[in-house]
């Protein structure tokens, strides 16, 4: 069994979390946290606090995610330019 360490400390609603990995944060109450972890991942947690229950999303956009659950301003998606359909190649245009 590997070496393990973990501490917290609470300053109202921010947390700060030392770790064998490093030092995180994250921020909100009882049952719903988001914040960074030690490698740097954005997370949304929530949980229903004395059952174990919980649910964890990492992701690259903490605000995205958090405007999708409690609503809130949408993230407007980036227009990507289309691609041209590639052009059939025949017989006399064989690709070799």
């Amino acid at each position: 069994m590997g070496f393990s360490f973990r501490k917290s400390y609470t300053f109202g609603p921010l947390r700060v979390n030392f770790s064998k990995s490093g030092i995180g944060f994250s921020f909100g109450m009882k049952g719903l946290r988001a914040g960074y972890s030690a490698n740097g991942r954005k997370y949304v947690s929530a949980s229903v606090p004395g059952t174990g229950a919980r649910y964890y999303k990492s992701t690259k956009s903490l605000s995205g995610l958090w405007n999708q659950w409690f609503g809130g301003e949408e993230e407007e998606a980036e227009e990507t330019p289309k691609k041209k359909p590639a052009k059939k190649l025949t017989k006399k245009e064989s690709f070799w």
